[in-house]
């Protein structure tokens, strides 16, 4: 397909496409196979697993699913490791801090639609200084629904004063665009964050695909 036309702002997934949290998320749930006296696992094996949150580091950590009468507590064990480390290793993307000073530079607004908590995401990105630019912040808990629902990237719009049209929405999990077609945004399907190695990025239904953020400006129609 062509460029996309009429964009005001483009809204982000946080974690695998602005944010590389991968090490301090499995930092936090390594450290609790080394208080039960269980070996440390390699961070190989926790980095595709990321996008699922404290779901994806639990079955990695511990081979236990949510259905396990221990997974409350043991994801609130990992919450609360995690919130204690969480910006000691997370970084930005290579090119996304160049990214958005060009979408700054063309007159684009630019916002983080998330499904994490405000509990995390909020002082998250406080603390680094990518963000200090962000429109608006979005997170799994902002409104009744998280991701896939389209409801999140709905409020984002809003509080950009901006019709969902307007918006391009870029993300790195197939709820993102689950999300993004249902409320009605071009989508963009980045490949550079946790993708698992069976993921098939074609059957998302994405408009585009982009292998690094800089990647996304080819699909910018000039202004």
């Amino acid at each position: 397909m062509s460029a996309f036309t009429g964009v005001r702002a483009v809204l982000f997934d946080l974690d695998g496409t602005l944010i590389d949290s991968a090490p301090d998320l499995a930092a936090a749930a390594d450290q609790m196979r080394v208080a039960r006296g269980m070996p440390s696992l390699p961070f190989e094996q926790y980095r595709p697993m990321t996008g699922a949150g404290a779901r994806g580091m639990m079955a990695v950590a511990f081979g236990m699913g949510p259905d396990d009468p221990q997974f409350p507590a043991y994801r609130e064990e990992f919450f609360c490791n995690y919130a204690a480390c969480m910006t000691q290793q997370t970084r930005p993307f290579p090119e996304v801090a160049e990214l958005l000073a060009q979408l700054q530079q063309r007159g684009l607004r630019w916002g983080v639609v998330t499904n994490k908590s405000e509990r995390f995401a909020v002082p998250l990105t406080q603390q680094m200084a990518l963000f200090s630019s962000c429109a608006a912040l979005v997170c799994g808990d902002t409104t009744a629904f998280s991701k896939p629902h389209p409801e999140p990237l709905f409020e984002a719009a809003r509080r950009l004063d901006l019709t969902p049209a307007q918006c391009l929405y870029v993300g790195d999990d197939e709820r993102d665009m689950v999300a993004g077609l249902a409320a009605g945004m071009g989508s963009v399907a980045a490949t550079y964050g946790y993708l698992g190695s069976n993921a098939d990025t074609r059957s998302w239904g994405a408009h585009a695909e982009i292998k690094s953020p800089l990647g996304l400006l080819q699909w910018l129609a000039p202004a």
